[in-house]
């Protein structure tokens, strides 16, 4: 497991070497904060447990977790690939010359545009979703003159044990083919038979946030079940398998598993029904991005009016809220922090944590213990903000979305600059007729 990044000394939470309350007078709040060593630690466990243990094997990561230049930076000097969602991911990639070949093009409803735009940059794999896509693939093919790898993402119907929210493989999903012979087959055959498309393998992703592996595996003999129907019809042999993502992490009080509690067991499910087919086990793709990026972060907040109301509740107020994280308003979210110049003092009274915006949902923490010595001015840091807080923030209010500083052994620099009013109201424009 990683070695925590957090260390409290005289009395403040220091972050990878960084006192976070001289992070906080540098940069301002809010603030997200990423650990360069925590990332860093994450990408040698995968490779420990995965690429180094199994040839072909390859992490390509989900960029929708945390999408910035300097994460591809990381990423493409590590040699990983990354999984990208939309023309503004790719176009990420493409500003760090990421290699187009390292590049896997996924969604649900890829617009004509993208598609020509992962086609024209040559993204090594393009992950089929949608029923209509062949079509808009091979045209853009035609119109670069080039070939693509294609994987096709399935519908597994399996149920994982998560928020229904970020449930992604059960039948009734908006991602994947459908499992239903009259569609999903038709299309395979569509792909083999094209000249401009490569079949590659198959695609699955069940969900986010498990701690269990049997759905994984329920999954993969889905999938290989419909693998050796391809090859029974059409004579085709995956390549590969990717097992998507959704791998846990603890944001409370969850017990995050190691990477190879999922990944060995997949893999030697996955070997041993590829010799039960009589086929080279297929390389293996892992698309991490929640496990990889979720416990380097941190979110540093200033606490503003401190509102009681007596015999029901005390509510703490920072000056964020659900414009730099939407995940507890929009399923729930739990997390947990702590006062980060007050680190040492006893948390001994229980607080709502609310944000600044103009929703009664704009919570940060509930029932949240904090010393009675809280006032504002104090410091409060949440704790595995790291992943889809930054990457879905948001305008609401017009309030400008925070900066985002990397920090690594005690150095620190913005790696996003925080939004400014102007930039908010720049594509602002006022007709003539009005």
């Amino acid at each position: 497991m990683n070695q925590d990044v957090k260390e409290i000394k005289n009395n403040t939470l220091f972050f990878d070497g960084c006192d976070t309350t001289k992070l906080a007078a540098t940069y301002g709040t809010p603030l997200y904060v990423m650990s360069y060593t925590d990332i860093k630690n994450r990408l040698q466990e995968l490779k420990q447990d995965f690429t180094d243990r199994y040839p072909g094997a390859r992490i390509a990561y989900a960029s929708k977790a945390f999408c910035t230049e300097a994460m591809y930076e990381i990423l493409k000097q590590e040699g990983a690939c990354i999984d990208v969602v939309s023309g503004g991911e790719l176009f990420a990639a493409q500003k760090v010359n990421f290699p187009a070949e390292y590049v896997e093009f996924n969604g649900n409803n890829k617009t004509p545009a993208e598609i020509d735009q992962a086609v024209e940059y040559g993204v090594g794999r393009i992950i089929l979703d949608g029923l209509q896509e062949v079509a808009l693939i091979e045209e853009a093919c035609k119109k670069y003159d080039k070939k693509m790898n294609i994987m096709i993402r399935i519908t597994p119907g399996v149920a994982a044990s998560t928020h229904d929210y970020i449930v992604t493989g059960k039948k009734d999903s908006k991602f994947g083919i459908p499992l239903d012979e009259e569609v999903f087959m038709p299309i395979v055959k569509s792909v083999i038979d094209s000249q401009y498309l490569e079949f590659v393998g198959l695609h699955m992703h069940i969900g986010s946030q498990l701690f269990e592996n049997e759905a994984f595996l329920e999954a993969l003999d889905v999938l290989m079940d419909w693998a050796k129907k391809i090859k029974d019809t059409y004579g085709a042999v995956i390549r590969e398998v990717n097992f998507g993502g959704g791998f846990g992490v603890t944001y409370t009080d969850e017990e995050r598993k190691p990477y190879r509690f999922f990944l060995d067991p997949l893999m030697e499910r996955l070997k041993k029904r590829a010799d039960e087919m009589e086929i080279e086990c297929p390389a293996a793709v892992i698309e991490p991005g929640r496990s990889m990026v979720a416990e380097a972060g941190i979110t540093l907040y200033t606490i503003g009016q401190i509102k009681e109301i007596k015999g029901l509740r005390k509510y703490i107020s920072v000056d964020g809220g659900m414009g730099d994280n939407i995940r507890v308003a929009l399923y729930q979210a739990e997390y947990t922090g702590v006062l980060a110049n007050k680190a040492e003092e006893t948390p001994d009274e229980v607080v709502t944590v609310c944000g600044k915006y103009c929703e009664s949902g704009d919570i940060i923490l509930h029932d949240f213990k904090v010393p009675h010595s809280v006032e504002m001015g104090d410091l409060l840091a949440t704790y595995s903000t790291g992943a889809y807080g930054y990457s879905m923030a948001s305008n609401y209010n017009n309030n400008p979305i925070p900066g985002v500083v990397m920090v690594k052994e005690g150095k620190s620099d913005w790696i996003v600059k925080p939004q400014t009013y102007e930039q908010i109201m720049q594509n602002n424009r006022i007709p003539e007729f009005l």
